[in-house]
C-alpha cells in the first residue's frame, strides 16, 4: 500500500497526547500502516484544515477525521 493510502495521523511533536498516541502505533506495530503528519509543517497543517481539522493528535482514514488522543488510539485500534 502507498503511503498515500494509508491513514494520515496528524501530529504536534511538542504535544503531549500526540507522542502517546504516536507511542501507540509504534509499540503496536502498526509504523508500517499509518503515515505520521507533523502539523509543523504549513503543507500539512494545511491537509489537516482540508479535512476540517485543528486540533492534534488527529486520524484521517480517507472518509472522516477522528480528532483527540482517546479516539484516535480506539481507531487505531482496529487497524
Amino acid at each position: 500500500m502507498s503511503d498515500d493510502n494509508l491513514p494520515q495521523l496528524f501530529h504536534s511533536i511538542a504535544q503531549a497526547a500526540s507522542g502517546n498516541v504516536r507511542r501507540f502505533v509504534v509499540d503496536h506495530d502498526l509504523t508500517e500502516r499509518v503515515r505520521f503528519r507533523n502539523v509543523t509543517y504549513p503543507e500539512v497543517l494545511a491537509d489537516l484544515e482540508s479535512h476540517g481539522g485543528t486540533d492534534t493528535p488527529a486520524l484521517w482514514d480517507g472518509e472522516r477525521l477522528v480528532v483527540g488522543e482517546d479516539a484516535v488510539i480506539a481507531a487505531l485500534s482496529t487497524l
